[in-house]
């Protein structure tokens, strides 16, 4: 088997940065709003003990639990990690740079493509749901709309407690403020555009 040390490296760093990111977006914003931990998580739904871990940097939360806080502190997912390494937030989407962002969430990876645009109030991911992958997602602030395009193989997207089949070049666009999800039951990788615009504040 070959070992690829500087991969691994990079892995680790990417990490280490974004478990920062994190843990320092999660302070700041607390601090803003002079919200104790106790409130933070009363607003979020995330138990006190977790945010106090991920503030110190001792936990990595799952996409799902992030996108809990996120909601909860009604700002964007994407600021949660936008300050990643610079070549993160390149708009040219390149094999290799969608991470992981936890090990519980080791068959889908995320990249931001465009980052939360005040002005237009929508972000751009590019998602990667890895064969048999299947990943739900707790509902976002009302007002939250989803727009879901299929860019290689297909999916299913799970909405009104329905799994709806998606062809690459098909898309869907739902209110995501309930619970949602995607889903590949194929034996590759599938690959999509998330498009989430939040509404004016």
């Amino acid at each position: 088997m070959r070992y690829n040390a500087q991969a691994l490296l990079d892995k680790r760093h990417f990490v280490k940065d974004i478990n920062n990111r994190i843990s320092q977006t999660l302070k700041s914003l607390r601090n803003e709003r002079n919200w104790s931990l106790d409130k933070a998580a009363e607003k979020t739904g995330v138990s006190k003990a977790m945010l106090g871990q991920i503030e110190r940097g001792e936990s990595s939360p799952t996409i799902a639990t992030l996108w809990k806080i996120a909601s909860g502190f009604q700002t964007s997912f994407s600021s949660f990690i936008e300050d990643c390494p610079p070549h993160i937030q390149e708009p040219i989407h390149r094999a290799g740079v969608a991470q992981h962002l936890h090990p519980s969430d080791k068959k889908i990876r995320v990249m931001p493509l465009f980052p939360f645009d005040k002005q237009l109030n929508f972000e751009l991911f590019v998602i990667e749901l890895l064969a048999s992958c299947e990943h739900l997602s707790p509902p976002h602030a009302t007002g939250v709309i989803e727009h879901v395009i299929v860019i290689q193989g297909t999916i299913e997207v799970f909405v009104n407690n329905v799994w709806h089949p998606l062809n690459k070049g098909e898309g869907f666009r739902f209110n995501a403020n309930q619970v949602h999800g995607y889903r590949n039951m194929g034996k590759k990788t599938a690959c999509i555009h998330d498009i989430i615009h939040y509404p004016n504040s």
